[in-house]
């Protein structure tokens, strides 16, 4: 009977549509204990008898990897992958697979809900009103302003959506043209450096990689807007948080919306905690209660697809291993 290693707390241990498709498969899954991603020491315990995983936080290693001979598939809860070694996995004759199109809405939701919390005063104002106070100090209004999409996946598009029903304009950069999209909700394309210095709201929507990792330096902060403010529900490596912090504390910016950070949880000596113009949130953007269930079965599905010698398509990321890869 082969096994499947659950990874993300929020699915260990509990039902749904995820664990039908796995079982009526035939597939044993493993549910270890715990509220958390797992550590390296119950990757290493749990996945020396696995056939395949779904993976939610967990860092995937070459030296993980090299300890789970029987492993086949690490099937993603989300469209990120940046903690597996991907090269590493395609070494090991692992497939990895993500979930497109089942977490984009949730996300933009919760960039909308930061962005909001900020313009409007949201946790000042509870704040002041639980200890006593009644500021009625006139919030700044998102219609009319611009809004600047770094990044124009699904996740940004469903963004600039929600924008445009704000009575928001929208700028967006992406090296990829989507040309139906921005005449039917009005995008206009610019190059980075436009886009920092027309816009009065920016949000990162790119994938983690050396790319783009710490693209928000104090160069990227300088260019944007005076009193404009960052959202980033993508990757916490984005973000230089020393040189934001800096921004944040000399009025530069106005404020920022993260639901991620370079360590999750944060230490205790991270730049961006009790500053008051600072919205967090604990990297929920991509899960609420119907994009997790929406995520995990489709994970789920991929496993069996690949199981059944069915490549799962738009799901695979290391997609070159196929010609070579059994189970």
């Amino acid at each position: 009977m082969p096994s499947v290693l659950i990874g993300p707390y929020l699915l260990r241990n509990q039902d749904g549509p995820f664990r039908k498709v796995l079982t009526d498969a035939g597939f044993e899954v493993i549910d270890p204990v715990g509220d958390f991603a797992l550590t390296r020491e119950q990757l290493l315990t749990y996945l020396p008898r696995a056939d395949a995983m779904l993976a939610g936080g967990e860092r995937m290693t070459e030296e993980v990897l090299e300890q789970a001979p029987w492993l086949r598939v690490i099937a993603r809860t989300g469209v990120g992958y940046d903690l597996i070694d991907l090269t590493a996995a395609s070494r090991h004759n692992v497939v990895v697979t993500i979930t497109p199109g089942t977490n984009h809405d949730s996300v933009a939701e919760q960039a909308f809900a930061l962005l909001l919390a900020l313009a409007r005063n949201i946790i000042a104002n509870d704040r002041t009103i639980h200890n006593g106070g009644w500021d009625r100090t006139l919030a700044s209004p998102v219609r009319g302003k611009t809004l600047g999409l770094v990044g124009m996946g699904r996740i940004g598009q469903a963004v600039a959506v929600r924008a445009r029903a704000f009575g928001m304009a929208v700028a967006a950069f992406d090296p990829v043209d989507n040309p139906t999209f921005d005449r039917d909700y009005q995008i206009r394309r610019l190059s980075l450096d436009e886009l920092l210095d027309q816009s009065d709201v920016i949000s990162l929507h790119a994938p983690l990689n050396e790319t783009t990792r710490g693209l928000v330096n104090r160069s990227f902060l300088a260019r944007m807007r005076a009193g404009s403010w960052l959202i980033n529900t993508a990757r916490g490596g984005l973000v230089v948080e020393s040189d934001l912090r800096d921004s944040l504390v000399s009025g530069h910016l106005a404020g920022a919306g993260l639901d991620v950070l370079n360590h999750e949880p944060p230490e205790a000596g991270n730049p961006l905690l009790g500053l008051p113009n600072v919205v967090l949130s604990p990297h929920i953007a991509g899960t609420d209660l119907r994009s997790m269930s929406d995520m995990a079965e489709l994970a789920a599905r991929t496993v069996v697809e690949l199981y059944s010698h069915r490549w799962p398509a738009g799901c695979v990321v290391n997609h070159e291993i196929r010609d070579g890869w059994r189970w």
